[in-house]
């Protein structure tokens, strides 16, 4: 019955031979895959996939049957040109990724270019992409624009050097992570970027979908109180800062901030800095402590026994 109402809403449509159809896929939940999608995937003449289990539970699914071509990142230059070889003769061929939109810190790019330069048509089948969901959700009304970064480095001292990069821009940034590193990244954006609002969007689509608001400089604690908080696959958004970069008050207020501690108790030095830049007090006092335990000082230990 979804096949023939998927004919029915999305049959009239040309379909021409010798075509590239990048299909999005479902994120999570099944019920994503649009109509269209699931048309196009039952007239192809063959479908290439990141994984062929993947889609193939995907199309068994939807009871499609359908030759599957493996094109994933190790293999995607070869499997491109076999590709760019059957649109020659003709054929139709779709692409899907493992969930979501194809070439988009997914495998794909390397096909389109490789279908483009051999003067073949690509037809996008728009769908799920965890990147415009989350946006969706985080309502970073304030935003000009948004980057898509996709993923930090796994190495601390590299992935720190790009998240001091990134607290420069001040338009909505767009990170992905896993659960095996998302505790790594909230420490390392707590230290980067303390004050800046986040949006944690984690599995979405899915059963345990959770969507959570709350400063960087919370991240790690937040994380911490709820083991369950750190399962599943996560896009993170940075909220945008309303003022440039040069001005803006999260680094006013850490520059204040950084001159108090130099000579005052802790304690004080948040207060004062507080008070004169209008910064939340709660995260430049987390900011405070990262910043005594940085620089190895006894201040703070002074601090707590006044």
């Amino acid at each position: 019955m979804i096949r023939q109402a998927a004919a029915s809403a999305a049959g009239a449509q040309q379909y021409p031979k010798g075509a590239l159809y990048v299909v999005a896929t479902p994120i999570g939940n099944l019920a994503d895959l649009s109509l269209r999608a699931l048309h196009v995937l039952g007239l192809v003449d063959a479908v290439a996939c990141e994984d062929t289990r993947v889609t193939g539970a995907l199309l068994r699914h939807f009871g499609i049957d359908k030759p599957l071509v493996a094109l994933h990142e190790h293999n995607e230059v070869e499997a491109s040109q076999a590709v760019v070889d059957r649109l020659a003769r003709g054929e139709r061929i779709a692409y899907a990724s493992d969930a979501g939109t194809p070439a988009v810190s997914d495998p794909g790019a390397r096909l389109v270019a490789a279908v483009q330069a051999a003067g073949h048509r690509v037809l996008p089948l728009p769908g799920a992409s965890s990147v415009t969901a989350a946006l969706s959700a985080a309502g970073d009304a304030q935003s000009p624009g948004f980057r898509f970064v996709g993923f930090l480095s796994p190495k601390a001292t590299e992935r720190a050097g790009q998240l001091n990069a990134l607290a420069a821009e001040s338009q909505t940034l767009l990170l992905l992570e896993s659960p095996h590193r998302i505790e790594a990244l909230a420490a390392a954006l707590a230290e980067a970027m303390p004050l800046r609002t986040v949006t944690l969007c984690r599995e979405l689509t899915k059963q345990f979908e959770a969507i959570d608001r709350l400063p960087a400089s919370a991240l790690p604690g937040w994380l911490a109180a709820d083991p369950n908080r750190s399962r599943g696959e996560f896009v993170v958004v940075l909220h945008a800062t309303t003022a440039p970069a040069a001005d803006r008050p999260v680094d006013a207020a850490e520059r204040l901030l950084r001159v108090l501690l130099a000579a005052l108790p802790l304690k004080q030095a948040v207060a004062l800095a507080a008070e004169a830049s209008g910064a939340p007090r709660n995260a430049l006092y987390q900011r405070a402590l990262a910043l005594k335990a940085d620089g190895g000082t006894d201040d703070e230990a002074e601090d707590g026994a006044r």
